[in-house]
């Protein structure tokens, strides 16, 4: 049993092994023989010009803005609703309230695609925010349910010593619990960020579409998977390697975040309660 489980967990390293292989193995040399300036810093993209221009900044540039407009809307209502389900809600109302979450998971993304032209393109037309709105929305899920569990997963002695020392029941859970719980909640953060950066049928349905620099909040645009995406069904030769550079270029972001995690959480442990306890003191004192 012991080696059915170690190949059943060497499956999902080889599976990311593969796409790296695939990705970076078709992308770099497409990106060297178009230029790496010419195509992570240029401008312009026409695939049909004679010669043909592969500027993917727009794309980066929209994806990222995208994709922060998300986390700054979906993040501290996902974090703060985790919080309510774990230490305040009352065991009537969480039995709608977290198959309701759960719902929110099992969604197709096409379907909040056509929320999103029914509700948000109307009122913000296709563009950069109604992406945002739209992808703040959708990473909902993913924040409050690994939240959630971080947060019950947290011993009850720390609730109760902040509690012991005076602190109320809000100060105990922002300043004890929910520092401990950090490591949980930053992962669920990174698994939100990384499924709006990648998400691509509902961005297309209200972002614009537009391959070019981004302009306003109020402006269509383009991202990285819904480039791909639109031009890979009739794309060949240097086109279809650029696309597929372009999905290179995406997963390297994607690495470089799910590595930033540990350099954030390293140091969390050791001392932990003792200094958990001791903000919470200090917040009674206050």
């Amino acid at each position: 049993m012991r080696g059915v489980f170690f190949v059943a967990a060497l499956a999902s390293v080889f599976a990311v092994g593969m796409i790296c292989v695939f990705l970076l193995g078709s992308g770099i040399p497409t990106i060297k023989e178009i230029g790496v300036a010419n195509f992570l810093l240029g401008t312009d993209w026409s695939p049909s010009n004679v010669p043909p221009s592969f500027g993917i900044l727009p794309m980066i540039v929209g994806s990222i803005i995208v994709t922060f407009g998300a986390v700054v809307i979906g993040v501290p209502i996902g974090i703060l609703s985790a919080v309510y389900l774990a230490n305040s809600c009352p065991s009537r109302l969480y039995r709608f309230l977290k198959p309701g979450v759960d719902l929110l998971a099992g969604i197709p993304s096409v379907v909040y695609g056509f929320f999103g032209m029914a509700a948000l393109v109307p009122l913000f037309d296709s563009s950069m925010l109604s992406a945002s709105i739209l992808l703040g929305i959708m990473i909902l899920p993913t924040i409050i349910t690994l939240s959630e569990t971080s947060l019950r997963a947290v011993p009850g002695e720390l609730y109760e010593g902040a509690v012991a020392l005076g602190a109320r029941h809000y100060r105990s859970v922002f300043g004890v619990v929910l520092p401990a719980a950090k490591s949980g909640v930053i992962a669920a953060v990174v698994l939100g960020l990384g499924r709006a950066i990648g998400e691509t049928m509902a961005v297309i349905m209200v972002a614009g579409n537009q391959p070019r620099m981004p302009e306003g909040l109020l402006e269509g645009v383009r991202t990285m998977t819904a480039n791909i995406v639109l031009e890979m069904g009739y794309a060949s030769g240097i086109h279809r390697q650029a696309l597929i550079a372009t999905g290179a270029t995406l997963f390297i972001f994607i690495l470089l975040i799910d590595l930033s995690v540990p350099l954030i959480t390293r140091g969390h442990s050791g001392s932990r309660l003792l200094r958990l306890l001791g903000r919470a003191r200090k917040g009674a004192a206050t």
